[in-house]
């Protein structure tokens, strides 16, 4: 019995990890593409409600507006936090949270600020 709970217990820890981590890769990927300018990225790596909001507030394709937002560049990651099938991702600048599709982790809110007592105030988000 102990035997099974132990493989159990490391299964999921390893799985926690990888999620982690490819939360972690995805963030890094989409915070590159910020640092270079690069909109076709940076949409791809936006999940579909939030590209769709990234178009509907600038009134253009995706990759037209998603330059307007102005994110700044993040700096390095500092924690990777995964809930499910949430994350949250601290960076030195900002805070990105991502959930997890079929075809891997996405931007559901990028630019995010913590407000003392209230939700994070996001630059980009889905509906």
């Amino acid at each position: 019995m102990w035997a099974f709970l132990l493989a159990v217990s490391t299964v999921a820890c390893g799985t926690a990890d990888e999620r982690r981590d490819a939360a972690d890769a995805a963030t890094t990927r989409f915070e590159a593409a910020v640092r270079d300018g690069d909109a076709v990225a940076m949409c791809r790596a936006l999940a579909p409600g939030t590209r769709t909001e990234v178009e509907l507030s600038g009134e253009a394709t995706c990759a037209e507006s998603v330059l307007g937002e102005e994110l700044p560049y993040a700096g390095a990651v500092r924690t990777v936090d995964v809930f499910g099938r949430q994350a949250r991702v601290v960076l030195q600048h900002d805070t990105v949270f991502l959930s997890q599709f079929p075809e891997g982790w996405k931007v559901v809110a990028a630019g995010c600020r913590p407000q003392h007592a209230q939700p994070y105030r996001c630059t980009v988000k889905g509906s």
